[in-house]
């Protein structure tokens, strides 16, 4: 059983290179929520430890506590910090740029995202080896991004934010996907839209307190268990 939650502080349970774990560490410096980090380090397996399981059972990051609940999947976790913090918001208010957010969101943590977890590319090297492995998951991401560059060809793209002119939803899922193609060697510079929100987004505070190189945990950092309070542009 999970240990009792603490409604008087915000504890994010994540990877420091997660995908997933890094959208929900820029939403909560969107909204300027600090909070205490526990590492769980997907390569040895702490997402496996039962002390984990007790509060995640899927074995995945991130999970989040926060109000006394224990909170898990990313975009829940970022639309229950919408729905409680409406300020900023993450989502516009007109319901057409609402569904195109969410389905920009979707695209990434539902298509791209689950064909290049950990526990997939160990099956596919396990059958083809790690070049396969490899070229699996690029070959996912850049027609995953192809396809995002296209949907961001709405009316609400204004060309500094996935939808309008403030950061939200999409973006926090987006710009994770891209620090993973960097990772796995993709070349997206062809696709404008896409290099246009993520030139935006590297400059914009949240973002950059939220980034992966912050939380190496082979590189000393500035504040290794507390997110850095952002404002939104």
């Amino acid at each position: 059983m999970a240990a009792p939650v603490d409604p008087r502080r915000v504890v994010l349970h994540d990877y420091w290179r997660s995908s997933a774990s890094y959208r929900v560490r820029i939403a909560l410096a969107l909204k300027g929520i600090a909070y205490e980090r526990v590492s769980v380090d997907l390569t040895r397996g702490e997402q496996r430890a039962p002390a984990h399981l007790a509060g995640q059972p899927q074995g995945l990051v991130p999970a989040l506590e926060i109000d006394g609940l224990r909170l898990t999947q990313s975009l829940a976790i970022i639309a229950y910090l919408d729905e409680t913090r409406p300020t900023p918001p993450l989502l516009p208010t007109d319901a057409g740029a609402r569904a195109q957010a969410r389905a920009l969101a979707l695209a990434v943590a539902c298509d791209i995202h689950p064909v290049s977890n950990l526990k997939v590319l160990g099956k596919v090297e396990a059958l083809g080896g790690a070049e396969a492995r490899a070229q699996w998951n690029r070959d996912n991401i850049a027609d995953g991004l192809a396809a995002i560059e296209a949907m961001l060809d709405h009316p609400s793209f204004v060309g500094r934010f996935c939808v309008e002119e403030a950061p939200g939803l999409a973006d926090c899922a987006l710009i994770p996907q891209l620090y993973n193609a960097r990772r796995w060697g993709v070349d997206f510079s062809s696709l404008a839209r896409v290099a246009a929100v993520e030139k935006t987004c590297a400059a914009h505070p949240a973002f950059v307190a939220a980034a992966p190189e912050r939380f190496d945990p082979s590189k000393p950092a500035p504040c290794p268990t507390r997110a850095t309070l952002a404002t939104r542009n």
